[in-house]
């Protein structure tokens, strides 16, 4: 049948067609955009559910965070704050990246995280916690035990919680405010893992928020608005540390826009470094800081505390200058708890005398349930670090303190609870010698409502502080034959505090011989562990001289890294042994330049008149400017009247090299040095002006910047012009190579991609690129090494570190420092370090 074409009835159909399609397509828009319009409505709808527990979140946020410092009881948070500022990290270094600018303090003293006493001291570089956020990273947030870690967390959520400006683009984000023993933990199956978010968050909302809690934490969670603030991973054993880092793992997996900050102590971050997690350390608080602080207490004492009538009548009045003049004295090195409970004692009068532990013994008593025998608590504390169970099980704690619970049937009198039961023995064995206390009763409870201990869901309980639980602890482990099992954990923070307060209490020789004993390459963690004690311990102690010994072997040995001598140097500068001060000078006549640098800067810390004419010989002859720049600063430090002028002489008349050290040192006195470089900047010789301008960029005052500014206008020499904007545009630049940053994947990094090319190699996505970066690290030139080593710390196998050892041997002193402070990082993440001489190095 031949074909019958229409083309009337053709032209009706493709009409209708092509008006099917326009009309298809139209709908297909439609539906899209209603689609998208529902998810907006949607997502508008739970926001607006969700603005209201919000809002409530933050309030109940902010009132806890104030309520999360020793002082509680008198006073809120920022009454008595000192914003807690990091001390900045060694730049990231990055081929062809931004040019780093060093001063005199990073050029000398070594990056040391675990003794931030000397970057106080020295005024090493600082950032803010919301400038170290602005990069994007996770932080891990460490100090020494009192250093005021649980404090920049409470100052941190306060600052998300009331959306503060400071916080840039994170000024909207929701903190959650979690404390380690608060988690559930483990969690079994990924899709549960705000869980334990949501249970913490649960225990602190009203009745009517309950039921909207965990739509509310997925919500923030999902969209990236998160910010975990997480306390008290640093009170935790090996064993909990493991399990809070498998949850951060598995949450940052699932929710890979959360941000977190976690508190840790320096060599204890417990696998958080191989998550991506930045540490910064904590710095401590100098003269100024110290006595702002006092300043603080005074006037929230007055307002607050003397009006109280209890106040007006348990002590008699104190000489108020009398007061101020022990609150003054003595102070260099104290963390920020010790002077917190050094000036409470002060004000409160119920002081036990001026040491360290006079001071946390005084808050013991005051925070202890009354009539309860020291014996309890110290007998509850030793059980807590025996058992490496910094959260405990009340039901347990209970059985250890059961024999000072009330008895069926009390000892006659005159006669001991211990004779009333001889069979009675202690679960270490033989005593020493112990005073028995009478029992009383509700132990647990009494000291949960004194608020010596803190009590955390899930029945869970632990001391206030850690220092106070190591305190107790210590001094009960005086009188019992621990050592062995005390020395066969690993090393954890209540387990380092116990040992310290027992050496500062008791006879700790024989743990230092049996910690001197164990091999430690190129790190020395036991030697340094033990050096901790020193400062508290009796001067007439018999295994003080060996710990000396063994730093004095370590700074002298020319083979180890600037990074453990300063180690060492610090150890012995901060000991408060008289015989530091003769061993300083003597080592400043010595040969070796490096020898002569730590000498110098130890010295300073310890504020040695005696050294400053050596110092001065140092600064005006010494061949090496690293030697020079350490006397400046030492000098300085002293800060005799003597010592200033030195240093004022080298900037008026010294080479270009040593007047920008003195100007840079002068920067860190207030007081003579401020008014030295307000003076040289405006003298006539050229020279002292331009040294004066990089002395003044390291002053942080207003006047400082101001006067910077003029000279980069006004002066009419125009290399003194072009110094001043260098050090401007320094401070104004918007990208700081101090700031952690996360790192970009290999297959995207421009200058390895670089590098690949020159060796013929390729980098595939989502591989680390291990054997490339070892070559980088052996082959590639100074900046390609430094930026390797950033890189290989993540995936720390036997190759990489083999590599990070030759590092540490090689000639390049930059590559050197940088590759032990990298097996220094893998080493407090939990990474057992081999010995070198199985890779034949020495």
């Amino acid at each position: 049948m031949p074909f019958d074409f229409q083309p009337l009835s053709f032209g009706i159909g493709f009409v209708i067609g092509i008006l099917f399609w326009i009309l298809l397509g139209r709908m297909v828009a439609l539906f899209k955009e209603w689609r998208t319009g529902a998810t907006t409505r949607r997502e508008e709808a739970q926001a607006r559910r969700s603005s209201g527990i919000e809002d409530n979140h933050r309030r109940i946020t902010l009132r806890r965070a104030q309520g999360m410092h020793l002082a509680a009881p008198l006073f809120a948070l920022d009454e008595i704050l000192l914003p807690p500022p990091l001390m900045a990290p060694p730049a990231r270094v990055e081929p062809n990246g931004p040019l780093i600018t060093e001063d005199i303090v990073t050029q000398t003293l070594p990056y040391l995280p675990a003794w931030p006493e000397l970057g106080t001291i020295y005024g090493a570089p600082k950032m803010t916690i919301a400038k170290a956020l602005s990069g994007g990273g996770n932080l891990i947030l460490t100090g020494v035990d009192g250093g005021g870690k649980t404090v920049a967390l409470a100052h941190l959520a306060t600052l998300a919680a009331n959306r503060d400006p400071q916080l840039g683009v994170l000024s909207e984000i929701v903190p959650f405010l979690v404390h380690a023993a608060d988690l559930s933990l483990p969690v079994n199956d990924p899709k549960n893992i705000l869980d334990p978010i949501t249970n913490a968050a649960s225990e602190h909302v009203s009745f009517l928020d309950m039921g909207r809690v965990a739509s509310f934490v997925q919500y923030t969670f999902k969209n990236g608005r998160a910010l975990l603030l997480l306390d008290g991973f640093d009170e935790l054993a090996a064993d909990g540390q493991q399990a809070v880092a498998q949850f951060l793992k598995t949450l940052l997996e699932v929710y890979p826009l959360t941000r977190a900050v976690v508190t840790a102590l320096p060599e204890q971050i417990g696998g958080l470094h191989s998550l991506g997690f930045s540490p910064l350390a904590l710095t401590g608080w100098d003269s100024r800081h110290q006595a702002e602080f006092i300043r603080k207490w005074g006037e929230q004492w007055a307002r607050f505390v003397t009006t109280e009538a209890w106040a007006q009548t348990a002590h008699e009045s104190i000489d108020p200058l009398l007061l101020d003049a022990w609150l003054a004295f003595g102070n260099q090195n104290l963390t920020p708890l010790e002077l917190t409970l050094k000036v409470w004692g002060g004000f409160a009068g119920d002081s036990l005398g001026p040491r360290v532990t006079d001071a946390i013994s005084s808050h013991i008593r005051r925070v202890a349930p009354a009539d309860t025998p020291i014996a309890a608590l110290e007998t509850l504390a030793m059980q807590v670090i025996l058992s490496a169970q910094p959260v405990f099980d009340p039901r347990k704690a209970r059985d250890w303190v059961k024999s000072f619970e009330p008895a069926e049937e009390k000892p006659t009198e005159g006669t001991s609870a211990a004779e009333g039961d001889s069979s009675r023995t202690s679960p270490l064995g033989p005593k020493k010698e112990a005073t028995v206390q009478s029992p009383s009763s509700g132990l647990l409870g009494k000291m949960s409502t004194s608020g010596l201990l803190f009590t955390h869901p899930n029945n869970r309980m632990r001391f206030l502080h850690p220092v106070l639980g190591g305190y107790l602890a210590g001094r009960a482990l005086t009188a019992y034959k621990a050592d062995e099992k005390l020395l066969g954990q690993p090393n954890w923070g209540g387990k380092l505090l116990a040992m310290r307060y027992l050496a500062a209490q008791g006879d700790a020789t024989r743990l230092v011989d049996e910690l001197l004993k164990t091999e430690d390459h190129l790190l020395e963690r036991p030697l340094l562990n033990a050096a901790r004690w020193l400062r508290d311990a009796p001067r007439e102690a018999a295994w003080r001289g060996k710990v000396m010994a063994g730093l004095a072997r370590v700074l002298q040995n020319e083979e180890n890294p600037r990074g453990l001598r300063g180690q060492a140097m610090a150890a012995f500068a901060l000991c408060g042994d008289p015989g530091a001060a003769a061993f300083f000078r003597q080592s400043l006549q010595s040969l070796s330049f490096e020898l002569i640098l730590l000498a110098a800067l130890g010295s300073g810390v310890i504020r040695d008149g005696k050294a400053a004419e050596l110092l001065s010989s140092t600064m005006s002859s010494a061949p090496s400017i690293g030697a020079r720049r350490a006397a400046c600063l030492a000098l300085v430090a002293i800060g005799t009247q003597s010592a200033l002028e030195a240093v004022a002489h080298a900037l008026l008349s010294g080479d270009d090299d040593l007047r920008r050290a003195a100007a840079e040192a002068l920067a860190n006195d207030p007081k003579e040095g401020h008014a030295m470089l307000k003076d040289g900047a405006t003298l006539k010789d050229i020279l002292v002006r331009r040294a004066v301008v990089y002395g003044l960029v390291r002053v942080d005052e207003p006047w400082a910047l101001e006067l910077l500014q003029q000279m980069q206008v006004e002066d009419d020499q125009w290399i003194v012009r072009n110094a001043a904007t260098e050090v401007l545009d320094s401070l104004s630049s918007s990208i700081d190579p101090r700031v952690p940053r996360p790192l970009t994947p290999p297959s995207e990094t421009p200058w390895l991609i670089e590098f690949a090319g020159k060796q013929g190699m390729g980098i595939s996505p989502g591989v680390p690129a291990t054997d490339l970066l070892i070559k980088a690290l052996k082959d590639g030139n100074a900046e390609e090494r430094l930026a390797a080593l950033t890189y290989l710390r993540r995936t720390p196998t036997e190759g990489v570190i083999k590599s990070m050892f030759e590092a540490v041997h090689s000639d390049d002193s930059e590559l050197r420092e940088a590759a032990y402070q990298t097996l220094w990082e893998l080493a407090a993440g939990g990474i057992v370090l081999p010995n070198p001489a199985q890779f034949g190095l020495a």
